[in-house]
């Protein structure tokens, strides 16, 4: 099987909310027939947005979502485009390697509903410093870990992207998806474990800074907290 991601964006005029529930109705239902694990579905929808100042990116039309499919192969893609086209204002689309690092375990809903919290969304850049190779090395072997220590994740999940599948894709290596308790995503003593500690706020926030600027060029990095939904 392949995974593929489509990050979205909305159609003028088209809110958020239209956006989840086109997606988790009609567009599920076209693709169930194909996809050969549950969809996962992230939205900007109302709970996302309540949250929008913990938002970073250089667009004048930030995405809306993205929407990972499970294929047996990505020859069938046609398939989940046509499906995803009429829906949406634009799409790009990738084939990704998942690295499930953190399962979420405690932040569980019923397939269809919401995920309780937010999903943060960063797509990132190589930077053309580093080989592909060394690249792996840090964010996988030195930044991961560190983030898993000193954010309070449920869910942290690496999508490597091999190849882009549509024309225009923004030249993004990777796709990362990382769960929060809504209120963390907006308050730092949260998101970094200090407990109330403003000494252990700046450690950690130091300490993680200067883990992604070692494999990334930080001002380049898109993040936005979206709404989570498993379908299927």
């Amino acid at each position: 099987m392949e995974k593929l991601v489509y990050v979205l964006w909305k159609r003028p005029g088209q809110s958020a909310g239209e956006l989840a529930h086109t997606m988790r109705g009609e567009v599920a239902q076209q693709l169930a027939s194909l996809a050969q694990r549950p969809l996962s579905l992230l939205v900007a929808d109302a709970a996302a947005e309540a949250v929008q100042k913990a938002r970073i990116t250089r667009m004048d039309h930030p995405l809306a979502g993205m929407i990972g499919v499970w294929l047996d192969s990505v020859d069938q893609r046609a398939t989940v485009e046509a499906a995803l086209q009429p829906h949406v204002g634009r799409l790009a689309g990738y084939l990704v390697t998942e690295s499930v690092v953190l399962r979420n375990t405690t932040h569980r809903a019923a397939p269809g509903e919401r995920t309780p919290g937010i999903t943060m969304l960063s797509c990132i850049e190589r930077p053309e410093r580093l080989s592909y190779e060394e690249w792996i090395e840090i964010w996988h072997g030195r930044h991961s870990p560190l983030a898993l220590e000193i954010q309070c994740t449920y869910l942290y999940v690496r999508n490597v992207v091999a190849r882009a599948l549509t024309p225009d894709a923004p030249r993004w290596a990777g796709l990362v998806e990382e769960g929060f308790p809504s209120d963390a995503v907006v308050d730092p003593m949260r998101w970094y474990k200090a407990e109330g500690d403003p000494a252990r706020l700046r450690e950690n926030l130091g300490r993680m800074l200067a883990s992604v600027r070692s494999f990334l060029d930080i001002e380049r990095v898109e993040s936005h907290p979206l709404s989570e939904y498993l379908i299927g």
